[in-house]
């Protein structure tokens, strides 16, 4: 399916933006492509032309923008809205180095940068895995209406769950573990056009800017490909942080 059959007319700005970092990876060739497979190691290829630091930090401004929400009451974030640093993921729900990045990495992530107000997280859906996947998207969403997101999204990464573990009496069964208190409202929501536009959105939003797999992470506009190990992650949180200050 060709990326310019999902985007919609408003989504012509962050599809030019993506245009523009498609460029400056191939220049860079390090793999910042966002994940060119499922486990996201990104590979390397030679590069006679890499870009300057100013146009990296140029891109990386424009993915920002096009990318970071800081909505103060999006069910789906976690940390300060005005955070110096915002880390958005893409993921997909039965993608198993997205389970390993929720159990692992993000829980530390919280306790060192997220706790103290240096970090924000904020989650988009993009599933790619087919229609299990969307339906497993739309659950979370409809759990975040309820203000149950985080529960709900912990509750499905806990263990790897594919095909008919996603089924919608097995959502709604984990919705209940998870504290959603109104599971026929859960049911409704997850079924209606208010959640496929929403999961729409993130997708589009993703495929716009260059994701390709999941999960795939932006640290202020800074590309990370896969489940990297969580040193990748302070690395670019204090690059981050640093830049926001003026270098400091």
């Amino acid at each position: 399916m060709s990326t310019s059959s999902r985007l919609s007319s408003p989504s012509r700005r962050i599809a030019a933006i993506g245009a523009v970092v498609a460029l400056v990876v191939a220049l860079v060739a390090t793999g910042i492509a966002i994940g060119k497979n499922a486990g996201g190691s990104g590979t390397r290829e030679p590069s006679d032309a890499a870009p300057s630091s100013d146009q990296r930090r140029q891109v990386y401004a424009q993915l920002e923008k096009a990318s970071v929400h800081r909505t103060a009451d999006d069910p789906m974030a976690v940390g300060k809205a005005d955070a110096p640093v915002v880390l958005v993921e893409y993921a997909d729900y039965q993608c198993s180095y997205c389970g390993k990045f929720t159990r692992d990495t993000q829980p530390e992530l919280i306790k060192k940068y997220v706790d103290e107000g240096t970090l924000r997280i904020e989650f988009r859906n993009f599933p790619i895995f087919g229609k299990d996947s969307e339906r497993a998207a739309r659950a979370s969403w409809a759990a975040g209406r309820q203000g149950k997101f985080w529960q709900f999204h912990d509750e499905l990464y806990a263990k790897t769950r594919k095909g008919d573990a996603l089924a919608e009496d097995k959502l709604v069964d984990m919705a209940k573990n998870s504290g959603v208190a109104d599971l026929d409202k859960f049911r409704t929501d997850l079924n209606g056009s208010d959640a496929e536009a929403a999961v729409k959105k993130d997708q589009e939003e993703g495929y716009g800017i260059g994701v390709q797999s999941t999960p795939s992470f932006l640290v202020n506009g800074q590309p990370i490909a896969g489940a990297q190990p969580m040193s990748a992650f302070e690395d670019a949180i204090t690059q981050a942080k640093a830049a926001k200050n003026g270098g400091k």
